[in-house]
């Protein structure tokens, strides 16, 4: 099949969920590009488990054409982690200590936002619980994409879908405001949006790394606009009010 040798589990789990959907097909050529799922009005739904910034071709390619596009990105809030012998024998399974949450997606759409308030365009965004397995190698091994800045006894095999915990559909300017802490409002800065999330128990301590990555984002979409130099404090834009 077209484009499925080397997808892992979670992407082809996701993409026969979404696929259910409104006489979809699967992996169709489409307008020149290979698309996940389309539907019988010619809609198209991407699934990407991967950095959604490598969508924007693709996805400024189905705007151009009047298509709707919508994006499903799936963001780990808990994962296990397991562990097996080249034999596909469990060595062990463990809960990983990271956790991760809705605003680690602003990491992934730095190289996006020219498309995220497009008419035709929608992201779902998955808080979801996977199981990721790797398998133990007889001795220390570079990763497949050659990234690991040491070499470690095991290679990641695949992804798993344990349980799909919240869907969170952004599709206008609001969506993505909403992000802000209320209590942020109406002047902010990265510090009291990272100091209001460090304070909200619903999210892991890991959200409030993405401040400033919010903020980059929010301000390149011209949502929100520059209010105070020292430090950089930004309210919401006129437009947003």
């Amino acid at each position: 099949m077209i484009q499925t040798l080397n997808e892992s589990s979670l992407h082809r789990t996701l993409k026969n969920l979404y696929a259910l959907e409104n006489d979809c097909s699967t992996e169709v050529a489409l307008d020149g590009k290979i698309y996940d799922i389309v539907d019988a009005a010619g809609n198209i739904t991407e699934i990407q488990t991967g950095s959604v910034s490598k969508l924007l071709d693709k996805t400024m390619n189905a705007l151009q054409q009047k298509r709707r596009i919508k994006i499903v990105h799936p963001i780990a809030v808990e994962k296990y982690i397991a562990l097996y012998d080249e034999r596909g024998v469990l060595i062990s399974k463990r809960k990983s200590p990271v956790k991760r949450s809705v605003y680690d997606m602003f990491r992934e759409l730095t190289g996006l936002y020219p498309v995220l308030l497009k008419k035709n365009f929608l992201l779902d965004v998955l808080e979801i619980t996977m199981t990721e397995k790797r398998v133990r190698t007889p001795e220390p091994v570079q990763s497949k994409n050659n990234r690991r800045r040491f070499r470690k006894s095991w290679l990641k095999q695949d992804k798993q879908l344990e349980k799909i915990i919240a869907v969170h559909t952004f599709k206008n300017a609001r969506d993505y405001v909403r992000l802000i802490p209320e209590s942020c409002l109406p002047e902010f800065s990265a510090r009291t949006i990272e100091n209001a999330l460090k304070a909200n128990t619903a999210f892991s301590a890991n959200a409030a790394k993405n401040a400033h990555l919010l903020l980059w984002v929010l301000s390149h979409m011209n949502l929100i606009e520059l209010c105070g130099e020292r430090p950089k404090t930004y309210r919401l834009s006129v437009q947003n009010n």
